[in-house]
C-alpha cells in the first residue's frame, strides 16, 4: 500500500517532537505493515526552506518521491488531494481538517484518512499484527500513575506546574488505559463535579450558576481502538450519575493532538463558549433534549415518544458489541479493549430481517437469545442512520467493518445469503440495564407470546411495554425525555 503523508506529519517526524507520541506510532505502524511511504516533491521542498537544519535528518531513501505534474493546482493542500486522485498513491495520511473537507466533496473521503483512521485500517486488515493489549479502563488514585510517563510530555509543556498539580491530586482518581506489553499509558481522564456556587471569574463570557461537570485533564494517545468514544461515554455517563445540567472543558488548540480532540467533543455536541486565558472553553448542554436527526448532538437522551423495537443477538457477539453490558457469568478479562467495536458509542448493527425497519431517533432494546432462563435484556440503543442499499459486497464490508463485531468473512457470508440483503443499522450505546430480567420474565409481562415468540428481527413493542421493562430493570429514568 502506497501510503502520502502530509507535509505537517512529516515535518513533526523530523523535528522530533518528543510530545507527539501519534507520529512516532504511525512511522511504527507504517513499517510494520510493509506500507510503502510517499512523499511529495512540493513537500520535501517546503521543508528544504522553512527548516534547513532539520530537513539534513529526513532519509529520503525511506520513501517514493513523487514529482509534481505540471496539472496540479497550487491550491494548499490540492496537490496532495490531485496525488490521490490520479492514483499515484493509495491513501493519504493528513490531520488537517480542511484538506479532509475538501476530500469529501470530492469524494475522496475514504482515501484520505487520519492517523486514527489509518490505524483502524491496519489493524482491520491484519489482526495477527497487533501485538499488545489495550487493557480495561482502570479508575486508580493520581499517586499510583507514573508521573515520569511519556504520555505525560505534552501535558507538562502546555500546564506550568502541570507536576505539581497532579502531586497534590494523589488522593484523587482518574480513569486510564495502558499497554499491556509495556505498562505505559494509552489514555487518562480527570471528572470534577462543581456546584452552582463554583467561582468562575477566569472565564470569559462568564458562566451562569448551573452544577457541572468539569473535564479537568483529558488524552488519548492514537492507536486505532477508538479510546476517545470510550472515555466520552465516561464523560456522559457520569454527568448522568450526577445529575449536572452542563459539561465543560478547557483545551489549548495548538497542537494537533488538540485540534482532534476538539472535532470529536465537537461531533458529540461541545461548543465553543469563550476562554479561559488562553485556553478555549468548550460546553456541552446537559439538560435532557433530545435531536432524533442528530442523536450524536444530544446523547444519551432519546425519546419515549419514537418505536421501540426488541434486537436480538447472540451471546458470542454480544459483549464484544456491547462490553458495559457484560454478564455476571462473564469474565472481563476475556473483554479487553483491544477492538474498535467495543470502545466506540457508535456501533453497527448488521441484518437480514424483513420489515419492519426502524428509522433514526427509534429506541433499541437488545436481546442476549438464550431460550427461557438465559435469554435476557440488557441493553438501551439509539438509531442514528439506516442503510439498506449498497452498489457492491466491497462497498458493503467497508462500512460495516469498522463498528460492527462481525470480522470480514462474516460479513461476505451475510452478502452472499440469498434471497435478502443485509440491512445495517447505525446505533449508538446507551445504556445498560442494572437488573436483567429473562425471557421467562418477559413473557409473564406479556412482552413475548411464548418460547416461540423471541424475536428473529425488529420486534416492535408499543410505549406501555417499554415503560414496563424500564420499571422492571430498575433503570434511570433522566436520559429518556418526553
Amino acid at each position: 500500500m502506497n501510503v502520502l503523508l502530509d507535509t505537517s506529519i512529516i515535518l513533526n517526524k523530523i523535528l522530533g517532537n518528543k510530545a507527539d507520541q501519534d507520529v512516532k506510532i504511525l512511522f511504527k505502524w507504517l513499517d510494520r505493515s510493509k506500507s510503502q511511504k510517499v512523499i511529495h516533491a512540493r513537500t520535501v521542498e517546503e521543508l528544504r526552506k522553512t527548516e534547513p537544519t532539520a530537513f539534513l535528518s529526513l532519509n529520503l531513501s525511506e520513501f517514493k518521491v513523487i514529482q509534481e505534474e505540471p496539472a496540479e493546482q497550487n491550491a494548499d493542500g490540492a496537490y496532495l488531494l490531485n496525488t490521490i486522485a490520479s492514483n499515484c498513491a493509495d491513501i493519504l495520511i493528513s490531520e488537517d481538517v480542511r484538506i479532509h473537507a475538501e476530500a469529501k466533496s470530492l469524494n475522496l473521503a475514504d482515501r484520505v484518512l487520519d492517523i486514527d483512521q489509518f490505524l483502524e485500517k491496519v489493524f482491520a486488515d491484519n489482526p495477527e499484527m497487533v501485538d499488545y493489549k489495550v487493557l480495561n479502563v482502570q479508575k486508580i488514585p493520581f499517586g499510583k500513575i507514573d508521573l515520569d510517563d511519556p504520555f505525560f510530555l505534552s501535558l507538562k509543556k502546555d500546564y506550568m506546574g502541570f507536576a505539581e498539580w497532579f502531586q497534590r491530586k494523589r488522593n484523587e482518581t482518574a480513569y486510564i488505559t495502558f499497554n499491556s506489553k509495556n505498562g505505559k499509558l494509552l489514555s487518562f481522564l480527570y471528572l470534577k463535579i462543581e456546584g452552582p456556587e463554583e467561582n468562575y471569574a477566569d472565564i470569559q463570557p462568564a458562566f451562569p450558576q448551573k452544577k457541572r461537570l468539569k473535564v479537568g485533564t483529558f488524552k488519548v494517545i492514537r492507536n486505532g481502538f477508538r479510546l476517545g468514544e470510550r472515555f466520552l461515554k465516561i464523560i456522559f455517563d457520569n454527568a448522568l450519575k450526577h445529575k449536572v445540567d452542563e459539561i465543560y472543558v478547557t483545551i489549548f488548540d495548538r497542537s494537533d493532538e488538540q485540534k482532534r480532540l476538539i472535532a470529536l467533543m465537537e461531533k458529540w455536541g461541545f461548543v465553543y463558549w469563550g476562554k479561559k486565558g488562553e485556553e478555549n472553553v468548550y460546553v456541552r448542554n446537559f439538560v435532557p433534549e433530545c435531536d432524533n436527526e442528530n442523536v450524536n448532538k444530544t446523547y444519551p437522551f432519546i425519546s419515549r415518544n419514537r418505536d421501540t423495537y426488541i434486537v436480538p443477538i447472540y451471546p458470542e457477539y454480544h459483549t464484544e458489541l456491547l462490553p458495559d453490558s457484560i454478564l455476571n457469568t462473564e469474565s472481563p478479562e476475556d473483554f479487553v479493549e483491544d477492538s474498535p467495536h467495543r470502545n466506540g458509542i457508535s456501533k453497527v448493527y448488521v441484518s437480514r430481517a424483513w420489515e419492519p425497519h426502524p428509522r433514526k431517533g427509534d429506541i433499541l432494546v437488545f436481546y442476549r437469545t438464550g431460550g427461557l432462563y438465559k435469554g435476557v435484556v440488557t441493553t438501551i440503543g439509539v438509531v442514528s442512520d439506516t442503510r439498506e442499499s449498497f452498489a457492491n459486497k466491497e462497498e458493503f464490508i467497508k462500512y460495516c467493518l469498522r463498528g460492527s463485531v462481525f470480522p470480514e468473512k462474516e460479513l461476505e457470508k451475510m452478502w452472499d445469503y440469498k434471497p435478502q440483503k443485509p440491512f445495517v443499522v447505525n446505533f449508538l450505546y446507551v445504556y445498560s440495564f442494572p437488573k436483567r430480567i429473562n425471557m421467562e420474565r418477559l413473557i409473564d409481562m406479556g412482552i413475548f407470546k411464548g418460547v416461540n415468540d423471541a424475536p428473529r428481527g425488529f420486534y416492535k413493542i408499543s410505549k406501555d411495554q417499554f415503560e414496563s421493562i424500564l420499571k422492571e430493570t430498575a433503570s434511570e429514568g433522566r436520559f429518556i425525555v418526553d
